[in-house]
């Protein structure tokens, strides 16, 4: 890079002495920030288009800046630019580099525009195309989750409630939950799109600018939707950033619960899944350990997430009106919110590809627990004309006995059960058929194989 006069730092005129080697080191951004170069650029040339289609500046000062300015992105794409942290951040490091290649022109960048309005700018940008590549891998997930579904529609397990044997399950239907689970993350990760499209270009500082600026022509050359409506507001709003990590929160959240869950069933007091060698690891001592350590991961990675969140809410609480530094640290906790985020859900989808359900374990794990019980109850007051509430006592008798004989439900013979409830016929007996049990849940979201393939169906044609 050639030396010229505007190698110094733009306020150079005003603040006489050199900034401390400590500020200068807390005070710059730009090993954070230059990820947002390409937004960056296209922010600003986007600006210097209005500002000549406004006749603010002429043809050629267009046509020199929009040339730097190209040209510094394909330096910076292919390693050939050199950050400078006496410039702080992204937007003074190029536009420091425009005066090296186009001269005094370069200048004019900056008409009618303040850095206070350029972040935000280049911020939405990135986060609208983030949210696009989450919900990309969030995709991907979702068909590894459905075809794992769909190969097991007939496998039989228990469900849980407070991780107790509750009543018998499609492993299937089990795997759906999470579906709709990821399905409600990438639908707010949409609504976010909607909420974030305004343009903040063209506010400035805090108060808008005099210069005769046509905001809804970057508007529309930048994707938004409309320009924002108050610039002290514009200038201040981090909200679209709150909403975007609170959303991978809500997401990491989801990734948490099933990885807790595979991590339970994955054990030796469960074994209901084996996991690959491909998503193990082994111990130091233990030569016969094969360790969820991936899962375990990600169920650790929530609370970095989480802690984003709060460090956002805590640097927001306080502010007045409008900028302040403390807002520096947003694009920090964004980045890494998204690099998280956007990592575990290509380490979840990887575990799931190779992961298979011991279906003979998981069988015979909805054989104990009394599972059928809830049915035999049902039984009772469709076909005996019983209160469920009577229903449910006479059950619990039954469960009762068959906890004293030290047998299964589907063990007692008719007699031991007409004992306790007379009416009772052998027709009882094909209620404690654990898949006659699963494909008698057949309104609308329950576990029956139809409903099942119903829902796979309906999200396979969504995706």
């Amino acid at each position: 890079m050639t030396k010229n006069k505007n190698n110094q730092t733009i306020w150079n005129t005003r603040i006489k002495n050199k900034t401390s080697n400590l500020f200068q080191k807390i005070g710059n951004s730009i090993d954070i920030d230059k990820r947002l170069y390409k937004e960056d650029i296209l922010g600003s040339i986007a600006h210097v288009e209005m500002l000549f289609k406004q006749r603010i500046i002429s043809f050629k000062i267009k046509n020199k800046i929009v040339y730097g300015l190209n040209k510094i992105e394909k330096e910076i794409s292919k390693n050939k630019f050199e950050f400078n942290k006496k410039y702080e951040d992204i937007h003074m490091n190029i536009e420091k580099r425009l005066f090296e290649i186009i001269g005094e022109e370069a200048g004019y960048l900056h008409t009618a525009r303040s850095r206070n309005d350029q972040v935000i700018t280049d911020l939405k940008i990135w986060i609208k195309s983030s949210t696009k590549d989450l919900n990309k891998n969030m995709d991907k997930l979702l068909k590894s989750i459905l075809k794992l579904a769909d190969k097991n529609i007939e496998t039989l397990m228990p469900g849980f409630t407070h991780l107790k044997n509750a009543q018998a399950v499609s492993f299937g239907h089990y795997l759906m939950a999470y579906v709709e689970m990821f399905s409600r993350d990438k639908k707010r990760f949409e609504n976010n799109l909607e909420n974030l499209n305004e343009n903040p270009l063209g506010v400035s500082a805090l108060t808008g600018t005099s210069f005769n600026i046509d905001r809804n022509y970057t508007t529309k050359k930048l994707g938004f939707k409309n320009p924002t409506n108050n610039s002290i507001d514009t200038v201040s709003d981090r909200d679209f950033v709150l909403d975007f990590i609170f959303s991978a929160s809500i997401c990491s959240m989801h990734i948490s619960r099933i990885a807790e869950e595979l991590i339970l069933w994955n054990s030796d007091g469960y074994n209901l899944i084996t996991l690959s060698d491909k998503v193990v690891t082994g111990s130091s001592i233990m030569p016969q350990k094969k360790n969820p350590d991936l899962l375990e991961y990600l169920r650790g990675k929530t609370g970095i997430v989480y802690g984003n969140l709060f460090s956002m809410f805590t640097i927001l609480k306080g502010l007045p009106l409008s900028y302040f530094k403390d807002l520096q640290d947003d694009k920090l906790v964004v980045f890494n919110t998204f690099d998280t985020l956007n990592n575990c859900l290509k380490i979840l989808d990887e575990v799931l590809k190779n992961l298979s359900p011991n279906k003979k374990k998981m069988l015979e794990l909805a054989r104990s627990g009394y599972v059928t019980a809830t049915d035999l109850a049902d039984y009772l007051v469709k076909n005996h004309s019983m209160t469920f509430r009577n229903a449910y006592k006479k059950t619990a008798e039954i469960v009762n006995l068959a906890e004293k004989k030290g047998k299964k439900l589907e063990e007692l013979n008719i007699l031991e059960l007409k004992k306790i409830e007379p009416k009772l016929t052998n027709e009882v007996m094909k209620i404690f058929n654990l898949k006659n049990s699963v494909n008698s849940k057949s309104s609308y979201g329950g576990t029956s194989f139809d409903n099942i393939k119903k829902m796979i169906l309906k999200y396979r044609k969504k995706l």
